[in-house]
């Protein structure tokens, strides 16, 4: 019954499968962000170590993008100038996130302590921007 009343191929079921492979992906790339900003932290400081974090976890996100979100679209483009497209559309999407974690850790001493409190409402703010930007700028 609710199939019925879907779209079809081209409708809201694809986008909102991609939406939540994208989210899956994003929930590995917190992993990384989080994973790295705790690795790096002790040596190059907080600030340092959330940029670098932010660039190795959105490498791999568009490695998993591409190979799984996204696959056969957008493949037109060399490796590393979907890299870089991939980086660029994201760019507001970045703004969101690392404006909200540092927001939360320079304002509430816990999110200082515990980074991966920021790191996660940074994660989110960002996403519904990087999506939307990935799938029309990047994968087309």
């Amino acid at each position: 019954m609710l199939a019925a009343s879907l779209p079809e191929k081209g409708g809201l079921l694809p986008i909102a499968t991609q939406f939540l492979k994208f989210g899956t992906v994003g929930a590995f790339g917190f992993l990384w962000d989080a994973s790295t900003v705790y690795a790096l932290r002790p040596f190059i400081g907080f600030v340092a170590a959330t940029f670098a974090a932010y660039f190795i976890a959105a490498t791999m996100n568009w490695v998993l993008n591409r190979l799984w979100t996204f696959r056969g679209r957008g493949s037109q483009d060399s490796l590393f100038r979907q890299w870089l497209n991939f980086l660029g559309a994201n760019g507001f999407g970045f703004v969101l996130n690392r404006s909200t974690v540092f927001a939360l850790a320079w304002s509430i001493p816990f999110c200082l302590a515990y980074p991966v409190v920021a790191l996660a409402a940074g994660s989110l703010a960002g996403m519904c921007a990087n999506f939307t930007l990935s799938r029309r700028l990047v994968f087309r």
